[in-house]
């Protein structure tokens, strides 16, 4: 009974079309044969292909006139899938083919290289080991027995070719079958991807161009989308180096706080280093001093409300009779001055300001209290810095020095009996103060021993190794009285001419005076006191005197009028003898 269903045999489920000859399907029971005519041609003209035969019994064919008929290959799991009757429904004889006179007899059978696969498992699921490997079946459940199975997937063999012809269909009524399989859509040629989650029995292929048929184009696409992605890398790099350097360099990406003390009201211990300068600092000065031929720069400090100034005098020499004189203060307020007197023999010289109120005077303290050990502070414009504060201690007392001699005849050499400190003193704090805890002043610094030329007068350019001098307030302020009051300055004598050439221990008496003269001075202190010459004098006041500059330093370190007690030896003899002190009007 025809349903209108599809007749003829159902095409195999993994197997495909062989070139040499067309195949069909013929039910279980024995189907009669029927002459018909062979539609595909080329099927004459090529050599039938050997196809290995099933170990099943063949159905014995009825024979064909006038040509030889070809029994109708067994149905094996392997070589094709029938549809299989349905249960209980009588067997309609399928017509066999007819073939052509022409047509050669059927080649002999060949064995398979592999022996039959009953569920037509791939890739053995046809005959002989030409077959090709059939599409990845999808993971479906397998159909139970005598279930009726979809036609075969209808593409390519995978060498970019047709399958090859269709089976003949056959006349006459067949079964039923139960499934009707769906319509194939139409394939490309090419291989494309498998999609593992595609639709119900999606095909393997799809249609589109093969892979690798773009001609580079898929090249040049990936192209711009790899500089991209490398500049993106860069970009992205340079970035996180940045926040990493600044998180390594700052501990975090917050603002970094610091715990600080609260700001106190500042104040210091009077007797301490910063209470001592904030006393001091305010009376002390700078000078700039420019001559004709030199310049220089040198400190000093106020000793009245009038505007008179202490300085050393080697800081004003460079002005000479005609320079000037310009005095900075600590606040930075500047006056010009003038001299008022000066003496080479004590290295001391006064300046006086006009025009300027509101001066504090540095109080004066008394050397002769000072004692080894002492700390003190030192303040001045070393090197031209100004309100520099150094501190140090008292390092020696009556160290006899002398300075100067840059003239050759000895009338700029100052001799004196000087205190030593270790505070650093350096060119440009000549002339100013050395002051103690109570920040009176107690020296006036003056020079500083040098590493590689001895003792010199500050205003080289040696630098401080901790040995700096300072002539004694004592002595400062008597000077520094007499050039504000007449100008000038007066020294002790003892009316003698020392042989300075002399090598022994002791400062001798020479033989003769300038010009010829005698020695000692006829009427003055040395003849009434009993001294001669030749007589070397070895003690002032019970101190030993080595030579004849340590005598006159002994000499100054006192006023005139003063008494002396000297010890000295005579032709191999020690004597001793009172002696007062004269006077002589200094340079």
């Amino acid at each position: 009974m025809d349903d209108g269903k599809p007749t003829g045999p159902k095409a195999k489920w993994w197997s495909r079309p062989t070139p040499g000859h067309t195949t069909t399907s013929a039910p279980e029971s024995a189907a009669a044969a029927v002459d018909a005519p062979i539609e595909d041609a080329r099927a004459a003209d090529t050599p039938a292909r050997p196809e290995p035969v099933a170990p099943a019994q063949p159905v014995a064919p009825e024979p064909l006139a006038p040509a030889q008929s070809i029994a109708p290959e067994p149905v094996t799991p392997v070589q094709s899938i029938a549809p299989e009757p349905v249960a209980q429904a009588p067997a309609v004889p399928a017509p066999a083919p007819a073939v052509h006179a022409s047509a050669p007899a059927p080649a002999p059978a060949v064995k398979p290289l592999h022996e039959p696969d009953e569920y037509s498992t791939p890739p053995y699921g046809g005959p002989g080991p030409w077959a090709p490997a059939p599409p990845v079946q999808r993971p479906i459940p397998t159909p139970a027995h005598g279930t009726p199975v979809p036609a075969p997937y209808a593409g390519t063999n995978g060498a970019d070719r047709p399958a090859g012809p269709a089976p003949v269909p056959t006349q006459g009524p067949v079964p039923a079958p139960s499934f009707t399989p769906p319509p194939q859509p139409p394939q490309s040629t090419h291989w494309l991807q498998y999609d593992p989650w595609g639709g119900y029995r999606q095909p393997l292929t799809q249609p589109g161009r093969p892979l690798g048929s773009d001609g580079g184009g898929g090249r040049n696409r990936r192209g711009p989308l790899l500089v991209g992605a490398l500049l993106l890398a860069l970009v992205a790099g340079g970035i996180g180096g940045g926040i990493g350097a600044y998180i390594e360099r700052n501990g975090g990406l917050t603002t970094v706080e610091l715990p600080q003390a609260a700001k106190n009201s500042g104040g210091r211990a009077p007797d301490s280093i910063a209470g001592i300068a904030a006393s001091a600092l305010p009376s002390v000065v700078t000078l700039h001093v420019s001559g004709t031929t030199e310049s220089g720069t040198g400190t000093g400090f106020v000793l009245d409300n009038e505007g008179h100034i202490l300085t050393n005098n080697h800081v004003v020499a460079p002005a000479g009779p005609s320079g000037e004189i310009t005095v900075t203060f600590s606040g930075g307020e500047t006056a010009s001055a003038e001299i008022v007197g000066k003496d080479s023999g004590y290295d001391l010289a006064v300046v006086k300001v006009k025009g300027v109120s509101g001066l504090k005077p540095l109080p004066l303290g008394n050397s002769d209290n000072v004692q080894v050990g002492d700390p003190v502070v030192a303040i001045g414009a070393p090197f031209d810095l100004s309100n520099t504060v150094t501190s140090g201690i008292i390092s020696a007392k009556d160290r006899p020095i002398t300075a100067g001699g840059e003239k050759g005849d000895g009338s700029d050499i100052s001799y004196v009996d000087a205190l030593q400190t270790d505070a650093p003193i350096n060119p440009g704090n000549s002339g100013g103060p050395l002051v103690d805890t109570d920040a009176h002043v107690i020296g006036i610094n003056s020079a500083i021993r040098a590493a590689d030329s001895g003792s010199t007068t500050e205003g080289g350019q040696a630098g401080s190794i901790g040995l700096g001098f300072a002539i004694p307030i004592n002595q400062g302020k008597r000077v520094a009285e007499e050039l504000i009051n007449t100008g000038k300055a007066t020294h002790p004598v003892i009316g003698v001419t020392l042989d300075m050439k002399y090598t022994g221990d002791g400062a001798k008496v020479g033989a003769k005076g300038a010009g010829g003269k005698s020695a000692v001075t006829p009427g003055g202190p040395g003849a009434r006191a009993g001294i001669k010459p030749g007589d070397i004098i070895t003690e002032v006041d019970g101190q030993r005197v080595h030579s004849g500059e340590e005598l006159i330093v002994k000499i100054r370190a006192h006023r005139p009028g003063d008494r002396l007690d000297l010890g000295l030896t005579r032709s191999g003899k020690d004597l001793s003898m009172t002696l007062t002190l004269g006077s002589a009007t200094g340079t």
